[in-house]
């Protein structure tokens, strides 16, 4: 299993909405780094889920249950989307500032590349962040 984050901006589609549906598709992915990111992701991966721009933190987990797919609303084919459903939100969410603050977590794409959408978490930081949350 392979460990990832994903950032949402709360505003479009929030932890709250990821509930409701139970099972969402991740698309509108433009950025090919991040695109990248979600063809690599298998079924079964779990995925922090981030409430990015104000918020800035990580809110929940979900679950890849389908692997990367066309994207529908890319006219130009090259971007794909994945499927992911909420497992559960975290006791305690775990903000930027603390990440930030954590220096086992320095290398963390989070940090290093702030504007890519979706990004590998490695073991290690998925278990200190996962500690951080309360899990």
């Amino acid at each position: 299993m392979a460990y990832w984050l994903i950032k949402s901006e709360p505003s479009s589609f929030s932890w709250d909405d990821q509930v409701k549906r139970g099972v969402a598709n991740w698309d509108g992915v433009r950025n090919h780094q991040a695109a990248a990111n979600l063809r690599a992701m298998k079924k079964g991966d779990r995925c922090f889920f981030y409430h990015s721009v104000d918020e800035k933190q990580i809110v929940g987990i979900v679950e890849v249950v389908k692997e990367a797919y066309p994207d529908p609303k890319d006219p130009t084919g090259r971007f794909v989307q994945v499927d992911v459903k909420a497992v559960k939100p975290v006791p305690k969410p775990v903000t930027l500032a603390q990440i930030k603050a954590e220096p086992s977590l320095k290398d963390l794409a989070l940090i290093r590349q702030s504007r890519l959408s979706v990004s590998p978490v490695d073991a290690a930081a998925w278990k200190t962040l996962s500690r951080m949350a309360g899990l």
